[in-house]
């Protein structure tokens, strides 16, 4: 594994333009499909709107999450300290 990822870091700028390659091909993908069975006005006018949809909910996914985590549910990293340190002064 650590040799994989030493792999990806060494061709950074390669994987950076073939994100972005595969972004363009799935972006210019979306021109080319029909919207004659489109179910609402959004699919049938609105260019690219179900790759804006999911990038959208993805960014929305990922800011509940990071909110969520700093509001309480994430755990300090020295949660295992403490807790050996309460239970320590308590049995003194």
């Amino acid at each position: 594994m650590t040799n994989c990822t030493t792999f990806l870091q060494t061709r950074q700028k390669t994987l950076v333009a073939l994100g972005w390659a595969a972004l363009v091909l799935i972006a210019g993908s979306s021109l080319v499909v029909d919207s004659g069975g489109a179910h609402s006005w959004a699919e049938q006018h609105v260019p690219f709107f179900w790759s804006m949809f999911g990038f959208i909910a993805a960014v929305m996914i990922i800011g509940i999450v990071r909110w969520l985590g700093r509001s309480g549910i994430q755990a300090s990293a020295d949660i295992y300290e403490r807790s050996l340190t309460r239970i320590c002064e308590e049995e003194e």
